[in-house]
């Protein structure tokens, strides 16, 4: 049985990452959490110069949210309807939202965070918004972001960009197997430089090392010379119509080119591809 942690703030973004999630899902048995965080700095800035009290924080912000979720379990039993494999609880919390994911994460035992993200917006033009960015980096569990246009399909291909400096723990890739052979999909393991790649001794004994782990698994080594790695992987999700693309965070100078700039006018992989976020 997974345990699946679902945030939502109940905008349209979160609803297509759990749309995402129970089609990702369908076919597994699974927990999902729903959870509406109401950050405590929304509830100091936003109505009190001070944190009320809990009868206070109760009517104004718990129980609202305990009906919304209420009419989103409703909206989930009208479009997916008796799956048997899924069962549904709801959580709310008021607190820093990091902290609440933490908390839920541990005493849960959570397997994955899927959430969505609407991508670039106002002054910050970021990849992926505030709220994803944070979980990502600062949450230790393996997440799932699912970008405002993806939609979900049978897929057929992972791709796992790599600079072939891996941890010494490989099982932190197991989410992508598994994936793999539920899917029968291939996975395309990508090296992107800004040279022609002379891979070092190390180097080369991590491709061994991934070559071995992904032995049962289709998939293909790809080296590409391009000087801005987000470009690279923009020409390539292109060029080989990618479902996922899968990271490991630890690999921060992949991870933060991919995820983390401002020129998202040049590329659409965003928008459309969702993440997987490997954490150890």
């Amino acid at each position: 049985m997974k345990t699946i942690l679902l945030p939502t703030d109940f905008s349209d973004n979160s609803w297509n990452a759990i749309e995402y999630a129970l089609n990702f899902y369908k076919e597994i048995n699974c927990n999902f959490y729903l959870l509406h965080v109401n950050k405590v700095s929304n509830i100091v800035t936003n109505d009190y110069p001070y944190i009320p009290d809990q009868d206070v924080i109760q009517d104004v912000y718990i129980k609202p949210a305990k009906t919304q979720l209420k009419e989103l379990l409703k909206k989930i039993a009208k479009k997916f309807p008796s799956n048997k494999k899924h069962n549904f609880y709801t959580l709310t919390d008021y607190n820093f939202f990091i902290e609440s994911l933490r908390k839920h994460i541990k005493e849960k035992k959570v397997d994955m965070i899927v959430m969505g993200t609407k991508g670039a917006s106002g002054l910050s033009k970021f990849i992926i918004g505030s709220n994803a960015g944070d979980v990502i980096t600062k949450v230790k569990c393996t997440t799932l972001v699912v970008p405002e246009n993806a939609k979900f399909k049978k897929i057929e291909e992972v791709t796992f960009p790599t600079d072939f400096s891996l941890s010494n723990n490989l099982q932190i890739l197991e989410p992508i197997t598994k994936i793999l052979e539920k899917n029968n999909a291939m996975l395309s393991i990508l090296n992107i430089g800004k040279k022609p790649p002379v891979l070092n001794a190390e180097q080369q004994k991590n491709k061994e090392l991934l070559e071995d782990y992904f032995f049962n698994c289709k998939h293909d080594f790809y080296f590409l010379t391009n000087k801005k790695v987000e470009d690279a992987v923009q020409c390539f999700v292109e060029s080989r119509h990618v479902d996922i693309i899968a990271m490991v965070a630890k690999n921060l100078n992949y991870f933060q080119q991919i995820l983390f700039h401002t020129k998202v006018e040049e590329i659409s992989y965003h928008t459309d591809i969702p993440f997987l976020v490997l954490h150890e």
